[in-house]
């Protein structure tokens, strides 16, 4: 190993190599692998956090939406970012609401399609009750 620093954007050591044979140098990137958290379900089941999961439904909501990709894997990291301070174990319920207040900020109708499913509404009340909470939030986003 010839130089060991810490990436741009702190989340990996980049180190600088040389083969030891022919001399010649190269890079490569270690990140620190953080614990998975387990999941626990509304039923109490218990499941390794699945990013794709949680990922999948963002999009869902986002679909026909002006939401870039990029936008919706940020928000997934934003997420992913608050669960090791939780503990091991998270409830499900919690990563939800995690996930529902990042996507209010970028956009108002996907968060509206995603509060359906993650609290499985029953009723139009229900999505009238979702919108009023959204028509109140402090970041003032009611866009549409």
């Amino acid at each position: 190993m010839v130089d060991s620093r810490a990436a741009e954007d702190g989340s990996s050591i980049r180190r600088r190599r040389q083969c030891e044979r022919c001399g010649q140098r190269f890079t490569t990137f270690e990140r620190v692998e953080a614990a998975v958290p387990v999941v626990v379900k509304r039923d109490g089941r218990k499941v390794p956090f699945d990013r794709a999961r949680i990922e999948s439904g963002l999009r869902a909501a986002c679909k026909g939406r002006p939401v870039d990709a990029a936008d919706v894997e940020a928000l997934v990291s934003r997420v992913e970012d608050r669960l090791p301070g939780l503990g091991s174990e998270v409830e499900s319920a919690q990563i939800g609401a995690f996930a529902l207040e990042e996507l209010r900020r970028l956009d108002a109708v996907a968060a509206v399609r995603f509060a359906s499913v993650y609290k499985s509404f029953q009723a139009p009340e229900d999505f009238e009750r979702e919108i009023q909470l959204l028509a109140e939030s402090p970041d003032g986003n009611a866009q549409g």
